[in-house]
């Protein structure tokens, strides 16, 4: 379909996404996926610990966080569900793009990486993502977040694979799309089909030929600092499981909503942290799969 088009819209809810069940998880962490988040450079290593926490709430079985050599301790204190590889950073703490190398063997076996939350430099971040592609199998997820998306904004053929999963707030799917967003679901399905990639954007999830599932709700308080990371992590996370990029996409998203929705009504409608929609992933997926 081309993106000029009216779009094929799709409305999700629980009952949905019943009927679309996700992969059973198996009985073991190999077997319910691994997840590679890349990110987390001195000045934001939260951003990757969230993410990546996201990723296991939703059943993911393993995580590598690879972050900048000066915070790795730390995080892996601050995370010991993770195995934490140290990036060479830069002047001023910014991870080097040629730091993904340090990351070959788990970004080789990996089944889905997630790029970008807590990177802070274009360039070093556009170098990574010309450096992926060759370093990951060819069944693997990509994930990309944050600086990753105005690392790839105006250059669809960066970083260029076969399952590819874009994750932007409206400002960043403005940068991708080079103008304001005017129709969002338009633009979104407009993204995904100029940068051949899933792509969730406030609760729009579009497919590069077209289709489109909304979700509903969510409400101011998803507005917080850390939840775009949430939201990705839930994504890569489900991916690892063995979704295909639209199914993570539109679960993940769902999920990430029901989080606010939920956490709106037992806290309040803003004030909630990125930590408390983390904490809230699995009760949500269990909600839904436990209501068939």
């Amino acid at each position: 379909m081309s993106p000029s088009e009216r779009t094929h819209e799709i409305l999700v809810d629980a009952k949905f996404l019943r009927n679309w069940p996700l992969p059973a998880p198996g009985v073991s962490k190999r077997t319910r996926g691994d997840v590679v988040v890349v990110g987390g450079a001195a000045r934001s290593p939260g951003a990757a610990q969230l993410a990546g926490l996201a990723a296991l709430r939703v059943g993911a079985g393993r995580l590598t966080l690879a972050v900048g050599s000066s915070v790795a301790p730390s995080v892996a204190v601050a995370v010991p569900e993770c195995g934490v590889v140290p990036l060479e950073e830069a002047r001023g703490g910014h991870i080097r793009g040629r730091a993904l190398s340090s990351a070959a063997h788990e970004l080789n076996s990996t089944d889905a990486v997630l790029l970008g939350p807590g990177l802070d430099d274009i360039a070093e971040t556009r170098r990574m993502l010309r450096l992926l592609p060759a370093a990951i199998a060819n069944e693997t997820t990509v994930v990309l977040d944050a600086y990753a998306l105005g690392a790839l904004a105006g250059r669809p053929n960066l970083a260029r694979v076969r399952r590819r999963i874009l994750t932007p707030n409206a400002e960043e799917a403005a940068v991708l799309l080079g103008r304001r967003i005017r129709d969002l679901n338009h633009d979104i399905a407009t993204i995904a089909h100029r940068y051949s990639a899933v792509v969730s954007c406030y609760g729009c999830v579009a497919a590069p030929n077209g289709r489109v599932l909304l979700v509903s709700g969510g409400g101011p308080g998803l507005g917080t600092s850390g939840s775009g990371d949430a939201l990705a992590g839930a994504i890569a996370g489900l991916a690892a499981r063995g979704c295909e990029p639209l199914q993570a996409a539109t679960w993940g998203t769902y999920l990430h909503t029901a989080a606010g929705d939920s956490l709106a009504r037992a806290v309040a409608p803003v004030g909630f942290l990125a930590s408390d929609i983390v904490a809230r992933l699995a009760l949500e997926l269990a909600a839904v799969e436990r209501a068939g």
